[in-house]
């Protein structure tokens, strides 16, 4: 973690994940299933982690999924069909809180997300959109 990480970490209580991303942890995933099969992962593992669901649009492909206790955090999880059976899943996750940071709460739910879903669905790689379009 460089130092503009830290800062950012240090002073933001939300976490997202994009194609270019400066950590490779929190690039897009690409994984080798549908965009349904997807959805239907991405659901189980947001209600596995404790989430309720607030939202479910198979046609834009989002969900978006509340914590039902503690520390009120929201997750949008975004997926997208690039091939078929070539599917990208990104995650933003955002605590609400008094303090300007959430201190990496917001990462580590992020992260068990995409540990959990790399157990459910065939992993492919990490920021492939340039190689695949």
């Amino acid at each position: 973690m460089g130092f503009r990480d830290f800062i950012v970490f240090i002073s933001s209580n939300r976490t997202e994940t994009r194609e270019a991303h400066q950590t490779e942890e929190l690039k897009t995933r690409y994984y080798k299933a549908s965009k349904e099969n997807v959805m239907k992962a991405v659901e189980k593992v947001i209600k596995d982690q404790g989430f309720g669901i607030k939202r479910y649009e198979l046609d834009r492909g989002e969900i978006v999924g509340n914590e039902k206790k503690g520390k009120k955090q929201l997750i949008v999880a975004t997926v997208i069909t690039v091939k078929p059976f070539k599917t990208a899943v990104d995650f933003s996750v955002s605590t609400d809180s008094i303090l300007p940071s959430d201190f990496g709460k917001s990462r580590k739910v992020l992260l068990s997300f995409y540990q959990q879903l790399d157990k459910e669905l065939s992993f492919i790689g990490t920021g492939l959109g340039d190689q695949l379009l």
